[in-house]
């Protein structure tokens, strides 16, 4: 469940900024039927950041809900404080979720021993499966892979979220942890060659609209077929790219309500609507990736 395609969800909102139901059931259903692998909930896309920490269990629980088992949830659970991410996980133990995606600590820029000690912490307090989540260009530290390699070393821990986009980074990794310890990408640009060298998926925002199209270009590369997921992948280039030119997630709320996935873009401050001129670059990024999500 932890390998090929999985979503990072978006956050449906009615224009008031309430949870919009029907549009998350409509966006499950469609990830159901794609046969995307997993959903993270909540998680940087999901808008994590603007939730408050109820508003943030009770979407991921109606996540859970909605899926009725029929796609594994994964929860964000990740906060700049220790105390919070242990609180938000201990929260979903025994619900169902199949595990935990935990960012590293983002504003206070600890050191690699102020984060080993917050996910060793974390580990300890739980026994839900953790993915560990590196994502400098938002948090403002980066978890290198020496540390990685120390973290690794927890039953628990089972894999990482790497959101670098430096491909050297998995052989580093590699060479440091065990052979069923997970590398997932999360860069939809760089994803494939990070699978060509070794990775086990992606955490995608790109999927949010083409859920079919990513699954198809994960399930060639894990087959080793990287022929045929170069030839895709080259379709969504332009969308994987157009999708980061304003902040995520910007652009893919309002591509996903474009395609009918969601009734509203509705975000919440400090995130702003999006420019006319991201709309025309998305809509020929759209174009050219053929998407079919009837």
């Amino acid at each position: 469940m932890f390998t090929g395609s999985i979503v990072a969800l978006i956050t449906p909102m009615n224009k008031e900024g309430k949870i919009c139901h029907s549009s998350l059931k409509k966006l499950i259903d469609y990830h159901v039927l794609s046969k995307t692998k997993a959903i993270v909930s909540i998680g940087t896309t999901g808008e994590s950041a603007t939730l408050s920490q109820e508003e943030h269990i009770k979407i991921v629980m109606l996540t859970l809900e909605l899926a009725n088992k029929r796609i594994p949830i994964i929860a964000g659970t990740g906060a700049n404080a220790t105390t919070e991410a242990i609180s938000l996980t201990k929260r979903f133990e025994n619900s169902g979720i199949a595990g935990c995606l935990t960012v590293t600590p983002y504003y206070n820029k600890p050191t690699q021993e102020g984060l080993y000690q917050h996910f060793k912490a974390i580990s300890e307090s739980t026994e839900l499966p953790q993915i560990l989540y590196n994502v400098p260009s938002r948090t403002g530290c980066d978890l290198l892979p020496s540390t990685i390699s120390r973290l690794a070393e927890f039953k628990n821990i089972i894999g990482i979220k790497e959101a670098t986009g430096d491909l050297s980074r998995i052989n580093k990794i590699k060479k440091l942890v065990k052979n069923n310890f997970l590398l997932i990408s999360g860069d939809d640009a760089t994803a494939l060659d990070f699978m060509q060298l070794g990775g086990h998926g992606v955490i995608s925002v790109t999927a949010n609209v083409a859920a079919k199209e990513m699954v198809e270009i994960c399930s060639y590369a894990l087959k080793g077929d990287f022929l045929q997921a170069r030839i895709m992948n080259e379709r969504l280039m332009p969308l994987h790219e157009a999708l980061f030119i304003e902040s995520n997630p910007i652009p893919i709320k309002w591509l996903a309500k474009e395609m009918g996935l969601i009734k509203n873009d509705t975000l919440r401050l400090p995130m702003t609507p999006i420019l006319d001129s991201t709309r025309i670059q998305l809509k020929k990024a759209l174009q050219n990736a053929n998407i079919k999500n009837s």
